[in-house]
């Protein structure tokens, strides 16, 4: 199940910048340990899911996991050999911003250890540096 908005206001949108770090969803709320972004990008919705798989696998039974982010920017993309010009393309995914210090994903009742070993297998499926934070912890 791809993460997809159901409406949106405007079908296109401009790229924009993902410059600077994170002033919202920069602490555990949730959970016990949280899942933290070390540097910015764009995450899809395909890369979410795979890296939400492979967390579940580790804390099926035990754990509960929330994610704490959405894809809702479009992305376009023009058609095979299309000429230079001619408008902008179709929506093909959409994606999810991720400034520095955002958190994606948080898990609670399990151990340490487990969590760590989930976060690191889902750093794998992701294009960006992450790094286990617990719930009190500021930095």
């Amino acid at each position: 199940m791809l993460l997809e908005p159901e409406t949106w206001k405007h079908r296109k949108q401009f790229r924009g910048r993902l410059k600077g770090k994170s002033h919202k969803w920069h602490r555990v709320a949730f959970g016990t340990y949280g899942m933290k972004a070390v540097s910015s990008g764009y995450l899809t919705s395909r890369q979410i899911e795979s890296a939400r798989k492979v967390i579940v696998r580790y804390v099926r039974n035990i754990g509960k996991l929330w994610i704490r982010t959405f894809p809702d920017i479009p992305y376009t993309k023009l058609g095979l050999e299309m000429p230079m010009g001619k408008g902008k393309g179709e929506v093909a995914s959409y994606r999810a911003r991720v400034k520095r210090g955002r958190i994606v994903f948080e898990i609670d009742w399990v151990d340490k250890k487990t969590a760590q070993e989930a976060f690191r297998q889902a750093a794998y499926k992701l294009p960006m540096n992450f790094k286990l934070v617990e719930k009190w912890e500021i930095l």
